[in-house]
This record gives C-alpha cells, structure tokens and sequence, in this order.
C-alpha cells in the first residue's frame, strides 16, 4: 500500500505552497484520479511520489512516503528530447525488464495492449510515433516491469477515440491500483473510484485538498451541493445578523440619548443607565464572538477565462476556407489523398481519426493558408506550443507585443484576472504548466480580436473543472473554428461539423457526442 502522510510540498521559486499536511493511501483496486487547475502541481505530486529527485530541483518537501518496497510503474507526461531523437529499440533497451523477455513473452505483452510487437524492435525515432502509439509502447514497457501501481501522468492526451476506449479498459480492469492525473472527463466518469483535488485559493496563497472515495460525477455534484447549502446558510446567518445590528443600533441610541438628557440632579437614575449600557457593550461583544463563529461563504478555485468579444463574428456564408490538397504525406509516406475541406463562416469543424492519420499535418498546412490572409484574423494554436512560440520570454512579453506602458498594463491587468501570481508573469513561458500555456494562447487570440480559430486539441491541457468554461467560451464563439480534437465533450458540445480524416480522404461524420437539449 502507498501511504503518504503529513506531505507538505513548497515551490523553491516564489515559495508558493502546494500541498499542506497531505495525507492519503492509495488501497488494492483504487482507482484514483488527481484533479485540479492548472499549475496547481499535479504533476510534481506524482513525480514525488514515484521519485524524489525528479523534483528536487524546483521544490522543498517534508513529510513521509511509505512504498513497503512496492514496485511502481511511471509514465511520465511527455519524453524528454533526448528520448524523442532515440529509435524505439533504443527507447525499450534503456528498460532493465525489457531484457528479461523472450520475444514471444513480448509479443503476447503488445497483444494485450493492442499493437504489433514490431515496435519494440523498430528503427523508427520515438519523435515520430502518434500521441496514441507512444502511450501505448511505453504502457507495454511499464506492463513488463510487473508493476504493484501503476502512476499515469496525463496518460489520455492526444489518444484518438479508439486508444480512448482501450485505456479506459486498461484502467477500469487493472488489478493493480492506479494513481493517474487526467483532463478527460468521459475517462475520469468512466474509470474513477477515488478524487484527489488540489487546490490553490485566495490568489494562490493557501492550498487545500480533498480526498473522496467516490466516483468523479458524484464528486462535483455533491462539491456544488455542499457549496450551494454553505452559500445558503451563510446568506441566511447575514441577515439575521443585520437585523440583530439594526435592533441593537436603536437599544444603544435609545441608552445614549437618555443618558445624554439626564440632570446631573437625578443620580439615581443616571447609575441605573449606566448598568443600562453596561449591558448594552456586554451585547456587543457577545455579537462579536458569534461573528467570528459564523459560517464562512464557500471558498473555491473556479476557472476563469475572459471571453471572445462581439466583434469577431464572421457573417454567415461567408469562405472562409476552401482547401484541397491531391496527397497528404509525412516523411514521404502518405496517409491519405484527394482532401477538400470547404468552410463557411461561422461554422465549428472538428477533425477526428486515428493516432498517426495526419490530423496536425493537415491541420499545420491549412492554418498556413488562413494566416496569410487578410479578409479574416485567423489565430493558430498548435499542439505543441514550443512550435510557434518562443518559450523563452515571459507571459508579458509574450502578449506586450510593443511594449508601450499602457499594453503592458493591459495585459498584466488581464494576466491577474485569469489567477496569474505577479510571480507567474515573470516566469518564462517554459517554467509553466501545460494549462497556464493553453490559457496564454487564448488570451493572445481574445486580445488579437481574432475570427478564425485553428484550433489543435484546444482542451487537452486543462483540468476537468475548466473543461466546461473552455467549452461554453467556444460554443458561444460567434466566428469560424477549424479544430482536431478527440474531446468528446468538447466535440459534442462546440462542434456543429465533423469529418474523420482516412487514408481515401476528409469523410463527413454524424456528431455522435452531441448533446441533446
């Protein structure tokens, strides 16, 4: 059993405290997901908890993490660039466990975890595997270790709906427990028996954290039912309490006066009023006790994102893309033929298919249209932020583009809105989270006053508590989306078409996750 107890976790940059007095086990059969905002240090915790010197470089911790010499299974969120250059025969021999399996134990490990045993001999760079086939060849290696837990960092980004379906299954019928941070909300209804929330309140200044043994769609209605009610009360007790004051008020000024318009000649009577107001100062300090005691409103980290505005719509029927494209190659090898893709404003596209389609690639080329034109303000967020932005510079400089005194004041003023610490904005861009980047791309496209969104996987860095004011922001987005995602509540929510790239070309989809009223 994992046990961690009095777990305190700083940040050694801006002292910002991410955990405070965490303690939690993690029992045989759970199955439990680590949720929260973003840069909330979710992913800190797990590298913590696998291995201490993967953050001793950035926090300080103190408490006890007792593994009982467990053997756990990592699968951290992304490859460094080192392992990206290495062939995945080269990935796989760097794991001891990798050795110790003859090539038919292999084959029967790929088999169960649904891809060929060739991967693990191939010369292919670990770079050029989908986001779906690198989980899936490092999940095979992690399976090979024979793991007593299992802790999955983001194991669901970048999975088309079919890798979707098969860790869920992975998950769910896992005799191990698993210890697992996602976005995916379908996944997390699905597979999650335990919630492990983060928090950061009062502007990041005090963390607090929750662990309910429950599953995650009853988790959030019984947090908003729990807020609701403590809302209630605390309503209700204020005002009582201002009608008690307006009571007392009149008690005092009723004393005061009379004690004011007494003779000097009447002693008698001024000794009974000052007992009078005696008791009147003994009524406000008891007043005061029972305000300190009062039920506090509900204190909570709600995502916050500041809307699109009104000028970006784009008038119906308007082109805004009309695309064909006779191959569409990566590396020289085609994955499909004979694309059209012709959008009028404002509709919401959504591509979906298979990991290794060419979903980006075509995405990439079409976006590569769109921004040289000058009809439409088209803004293009890629999967890979490090691919159109210098990660080097920090938030500000990134959306201060001339520097002048007033933008700068803008945009800091728009930064402190969405819950960036002064601290945050003077990080660079690369020292954050994949969330807090994510929230920068939308910021620059609301600050940009662009029309044409180009959107690749636009949810898949935030939490599951942002998902639906990311979702509510761009279903109400009175201009043009072009997206590839494989959110299913993002698709079912905000997209009105759907194609599924194949090998034959873009075939038009019925959007099956659309949500009915």
């Amino acid at each position: 059993m994992l046990q961690v107890q009095g777990l305190q976790i700083v940040m050694k940059k801006d002292l910002r405290q991410l955990l405070q007095d965490f303690t939690f086990s993690l029992q045989p059969g759970d199955k439990a997901a680590i949720i929260g905002e973003e840069g909330n240090g979710k992913s800190t915790l797990l590298k913590l908890l696998y291995d201490p010197a993967l953050v001793e470089e950035y926090v300080e911790w103190s408490g006890t993490v007792q593994k009982d010499g467990m053997i756990l299974g990592y699968l951290s969120q992304e490859l460094t660039p080192q392992e990206g250059e290495m062939t995945a025969y080269e990935f796989c021999c760097q794991d001891p466990a990798f050795w110790e399996y003859t090539p038919g134990e292999l084959a029967e490990a790929a088999k169960k975890l649904g891809f060929p045993m060739e991967w693990f001999y191939g010369d292919r760079k670990m770079k050029s595997f989908s986001g779906g086939e690198k989980v899936k060849l490092r999940m095979g290696l992690l399976t090979l270790r024979r793991p007593d837990c299992y802790l999955l960092d983001e194991p669901s980004n970048d999975l088309d709906m079919e890798t979707l379906h098969w860790l869920e299954e992975f998950i769910a019928k896992c005799p191990q427990p698993v210890l697992y941070i996602s976005h995916d909300e379908v996944l997390l209804e699905r597979t999650a028996t335990v919630i492990v929330h983060m928090e950061q309140l009062r502007r990041k200044t005090l963390p607090r954290w929750t662990v309910a043994r429950m599953g995650y769609r009853q988790y959030v209605e019984e947090r908003l039912q729990t807020f609701a009610h403590q809302e209630q009360v605390a309503r209700k007790e204020r005002e009582e309490e201002r009608k008690q004051q307006e009571r007392f008020q009149k008690i005092q000024q009723k004393v005061e006066h009379q004690l004011n318009a007494i003779s000097r000649q009447d002693p008698h009577g001024g000794r009974l009023l000052k007992k009078k107001m005696k008791a009147v100062k003994s009524m406000e300090h008891r007043f005061d006790r029972e305000r300190e005691d009062m039920t506090e409103f509900p204190d909570s980290e709600e995502a916050i994102l500041v809307g699109f505005g009104e000028n970006t719509g784009v008038p119906a029927g308007k082109t805004v893309l009309d695309f064909s494209l006779p191959r569409l190659e990566v590396a020289g090898r085609e994955l499909s033929q004979n694309l059209r893709l012709y959008v009028r404003g404002p509709e919401h596209v959504c591509i979906v298919g298979s990991n290794g389609a060419g979903k980006t690639t075509l995405l990439r080329q079409v976006a590569g249209e769109l921004l040289k034109r000058r009809d439409i303000r088209a803004a293009y967020m890629p999967q890979d932020y490090g691919e159109t932005v210098d990660q080097d510079v920090t938030p500000v400089e990134f959306l201060a583009q001339s520097g002048e005194k007033e933008e700068l004041t803008r945009v800091k003023t728009y930064l402190g809105s969405m819950k960036y610490t002064p601290e945050e904005q003077e990080h660079t861009i690369r020292e954050l989270s994949g969330g807090q980047k994510a929230k920068l791309f939308f910021l620059k496209m609301i600050l940009d006053g662009a029309n044409v969104l180009v959107l690749d996987e636009p949810t898949r860095n935030f939490s599951p508590l942002s998902g639906p004011v990311i979702r509510g922001i761009l279903e109400a987005f009175p201009g043009c989306i072009l997206s590839v995602s494989h959110d299913r509540k993002y698709i079912g929510q905000v997209c009105d078409t759907l194609y599924r790239l194949e090998p034959s070309g873009l075939v038009p989809m019925e959007n099956l996750w659309r949500e009915t009223p």
